[in-house]
């Protein structure tokens, strides 16, 4: 992802995150620590982009800081292509372990990354905005 995608990337931002969507200033953040601490990445269909993710490593450590797809996409694989992106940049980091928070009232998330071995590791009462509790989840990838 590129500062020039963040147009395409709000209107997905504020779609798919009504409540709590990320500003253009938190995604600038972002995408100014990159490759140092961050690696964020873009689906396209037809040259358009159709979804976004972004990964934190720091250490032996990373988290999953977003990962959007445009409704009319979702279910198509695109949100699993961008998490196995994530992952495997993970991977080239030598991360140990990879942490999300998922929203507990998002049950087609919260089954992708169930298929892609992560394990619910406890629960962030009212985590968002609207009072929504997190899930929290870790990915072990090394032992």
């Amino acid at each position: 992802m590129t500062f020039d995608d963040l147009p395409a990337v709000l209107a997905i931002e504020e779609s798919t995150f009504p409540l709590d969507a990320w500003s253009e200033g938190m995604l600038r953040g972002e995408l100014a620590d990159q490759p140092r601490t961050r690696h964020y990445v873009v689906a396209t269909v037809a040259g358009k982009i159709v979804g976004y993710a972004g990964l934190a490593a720091a250490g032996d450590q990373a988290d999953v800081q977003t990962i959007a797809v445009l409704a009319e996409h979702q279910g198509t694989g695109i949100g699993g292509a961008l998490l196995t992106e994530l992952l495997a940049e993970a991977g080239r980091r030598s991360v140990d372990a990879v942490f999300l928070e998922v929203r507990a009232d998002n049950p087609q998330a919260r089954a992708v990354y169930d298929h892609y071995g992560f394990e619910r590791i406890g629960v962030r009462r009212g985590y968002y905005d609207d009072g929504t509790d997190a899930i929290m989840m870790v990915r072990k990838l090394n032992g």
